[in-house]
């Protein structure tokens, strides 16, 4: 099962503490960190384990962490696309949780989206908080899959980006090249969109890899696009350190 399936990078540990429904990866050093929210993808297959517990969620806290990064993955298990809602107000108090905790820069924070939780850019995107220094998204769901029940037009990423009326985050974008043709045409259709409206936007490429490439794919392409996509969200929340990767 997907689920079950190791993440392409073989990170140490990090310490993790369960506060409520989050898990906080915490970096080994002290002081004030910088920190991610992660929302993994929604919604889920219902047979499942809940998505923080998987290999691939976990790899990405722990490498987050070992860069000096806090990482925020709260547990958003929804069985529809009805409960978007529910997810989006989760993923915004866990932000509230990272900006609270002393360990935290307050005024340092980005959100990286996975998959279904694409979706939920739109809020982003429409009305960015201060201390939002970026947004990223990896192989994004951009619109609503054409089998779906209407969706709440607020989890509309194309539209949110002209509806928007402050200066858009910048946004590091993991498209995968042997994406599902409806997911591909909206990524596409975002991409167009947001370079047309100035959205600061950095692409990162996989053109062998499929939807979940960091658990399905374990190649040098998805190795390289993991740690290029974490170098440039850690970028823009001010740390430059680069990866082990050439």
């Amino acid at each position: 099962m997907f689920w079950e399936i190791p993440f392409v990078l073989d990170p140490a540990p990090a310490r993790v503490e369960r506060h409520g429904d989050v898990d906080l990866y915490l970096p080994a050093s002290d002081g004030r960190h910088p920190a991610v929210v992660v929302a993994h993808g929604v919604p889920g297959p219902p047979e499942a384990p809940e998505a923080p517990d998987w290999p691939l969620y976990r790899g990405y806290g722990s490498l987050l962490a070992g860069r000096g990064v806090v990482v925020a993955i709260p547990r958003l298990r929804v069985a529809s696309p009805d409960g978007l809602t529910t997810v989006a107000a989760r993923v915004a108090d866990t932000a509230d949780l990272l900006r609270a905790d002393p360990r935290v820069d307050p005024d340092r924070l980005a959100l990286w989206f996975f998959s279904g939780a694409g979706l939920l850019l739109g809020d982003w995107l429409r009305d960015p908080p201060p201390w939002l220094r970026g947004l990223s998204a990896t192989y994004p769901l951009l619109a609503p899959l054409p089998e779906w029940p209407p969706v709440d037009p607020r989890f509309h990423p194309l539209d949110a980006l002209d509806a928007s009326t402050a200066n858009p985050p910048p946004l590091v974008l993991t498209q995968v090249g042997r994406e599902r043709p409806e997911v591909a045409a909206s990524v596409s259709a975002f991409t167009t969109a947001a370079r047309r409206h100035g959205l600061p936007l950095h692409l990162v490429d996989v053109p062998n890899g499929r939807h979940g490439f960091d658990a399905l794919d374990h190649t040098e392409e998805s190795r390289v696009a993991v740690h290029a996509a974490c170098d440039a969200l850690l970028h823009l929340l001010g740390e430059v350190a680069t990866s082990d990767t050439p």
